[in-house]
């Protein structure tokens, strides 16, 4: 059964779409330096209470390794059996860095010895994991402790509910890979909480470009009940010198911002009164908040594209699917590709094709002409193939295809190329999980190819890419398209 015109829901917001790079020529802006913090959980144990703890650990992981390598015995091997959910010796339990549970006030919740910092999302949901990423190495190297809020619909029915972002990725793992905790804003604040609560934060987007003289909006801010109190960043915070036109602004320079040696050299910046209360506050010193951070770089422009990227290296590879999901999405792509119930998953090759709201950079050129050719996909994709017999001695002949493509037509050619994908609406996935899992369960298929093939320009493909090179050290190739013959090499 090919996808009916209402199935595929990936990357319909421009805003995901790279529309060039921009690279510094020149050192305006010191060179980022990625720094690591370690947390410790509040209060410290007594020396006692740490050697009897030790003793329970290694107990409890020898037994643990034990019964794991009875299972391996047991278990048909599987290329993503690695993949199983890591035991934590030492978790950071996010309630240590709270005063308790959720509070109808969100600073009744904050510890006094504790900063903390956040930031809010309004771009397609791709864009919204990268900005949450860039918030959280933010996080690092100011040593406070990032507070996420959940997802809201953008590549979905705006009739979603808002989604927790520790029901799409593993915090406890996070938190634990980055040495820092990372708390949620339910876990802060009662999401019942009718109780509209001032604060202070930081405006970037008004710095950063100047056709839109507001600060960058969002719905979690109505969510959360905050009725904000602006102040714009210096233009100093912009990465790029001046003049040149890119809406990017430097990890460090925003951080220096949540020091006070910064904050009292720039006594004469205007906090102007909150849309609500009316009421003018400076920028809060133990919750930092910004508006916008999807436009960081440390050296360059669109940095997630780039294997230094510090926001991706320190944060982003780390961020690995909640457990429940990856199941979930792992059982589609066995069903799509039709393994029996009792044999392992097979390697595959993910491709991410965009094509949806990409027609409008296509003008009058034909779409035919414009976008890659299924023949031109299949020969990237041969091409992964190639580089997993050479490299890795695997054989990959499995394929799924994820796109928002809506032509049945296009389609039937996937058809025949010997590929498959998710029925979502024979799955009846939204109707069982919700309006949200489409959307992540394609993007975990994605990260879970043995190789992966995607488009140029979308994040989706971007962050698929970075995740298959860095959890499967696979393959990876990405399309060119936008005029005949683009991608011929």
């Amino acid at each position: 059964m090919l996808p009916p015109l209402s199935r595929r829901v990936m990357d319909r917001t421009s805003d995901e779409f790279l529309l060039g790079k921009s690279s510094r020529q020149d050192a305006y802006d010191d060179p980022e330096s990625p720094f690591i913090s370690t947390f410790r959980a509040k209060p410290m144990s007594s020396a006692k209470g740490k050697r009897r703890t030790l003793k329970t650990i290694c107990t409890v992981l020898g037994v643990v390794s034990l019964l794991s390598f009875g299972v391996v015995l047991l278990k048909p091997l599987s290329y993503l059996d690695i993949e199983e959910v890591p035991v934590y010796s030492t978790p950071l339990n996010s309630q240590s860095y709270v005063q308790g549970p959720p509070t109808q006030r969100f600073r009744d919740n904050l510890r006094n010895d504790t900063k903390y910092i956040t930031s809010w999302i309004s771009a397609g949901w791709t864009n919204d994991v990268m900005t949450y990423g860039n918030l959280i190495y933010l996080a690092l190297i100011t040593e406070r402790i990032p507070i996420i809020a959940k997802f809201i619909p953008s590549h979905v029915d705006n009739s979603a509910p808002p989604f927790a972002f520790g029901e799409v990725i593993d915090i406890p793992r996070l938190s634990q890979a980055i040495g820092s905790p990372v708390i949620e804003w339910h876990e802060v604040k009662d999401s019942e909480s009718e109780v509209l609560d001032d604060l202070g934060c930081w405006t970037v987007w008004e710095s950063v470009q100047k056709l839109d003289p507001r600060p960058r909006g969002s719905h979690s801010l109505n969510l959360l009940r905050l009725d904000v109190s602006w102040t714009q960043t210096p233009d100093w915070v912009k990465l790029t010198p001046p003049g040149v036109q890119d809406n990017h602004a430097s990890f460090w320079s925003l951080a220096t911002l949540g020091f006070p040696e910064t904050r009292s050299n720039n006594p004469e910046l205007t906090n102007r009164p909150s849309p609500q209360h009316q009421v003018s506050l400076p920028p809060d010193d133990q919750l930092l908040c910004f508006d916008y951070l999807y436009y960081i770089g440390a050296q360059n422009a669109w940095e997630w594209e780039s294997d230094y990227s510090p926001a991706w290296r320190f944060v982003g590879q780390y961020m690995r699917w909640n457990a429940s999901l990856e199941r979930l999405a792992n059982e589609h792509a066995r069903r799509a590709m039709n393994v029996p119930v009792n044999e392992p998953t097979p390697p595959y090759i993910s491709i991410h094709i965009r094509h949806g709201d990409f027609r409008n950079y296509c003008n009058d050129l034909p779409l035919d002409q414009c976008f890659a050719s299924l023949p031109v996909i299949a020969r990237r994709v041969a091409e992964v193939q190639e580089e997993l017999r050479t490299q890795k001695g695997i054989e990959v002949t499995q394929v799924i295809m994820t796109s928002d493509e809506r032509d049945p037509e296009w389609w039937s050619g996937v058809r025949a190329m010997g590929w498959t994908w998710v029925d979502y609406a024979t799955e009846r996935t939204e109707e069982i999980y919700g309006k949200w899992y489409p959307l992540f369960i394609d993007a975990v298929i994605q990260s879970n190819g043995a190789g992966f093939v995607g488009t140029q320009g979308s994040t989706m493909t971007t962050v698929a890419r970075r995740r298959v090179e860095s959890w499967r050290g696979g393959p990876t190739r990405v399309v060119k398209w936008g005029s005949p013959n683009a991608d011929d090499h």
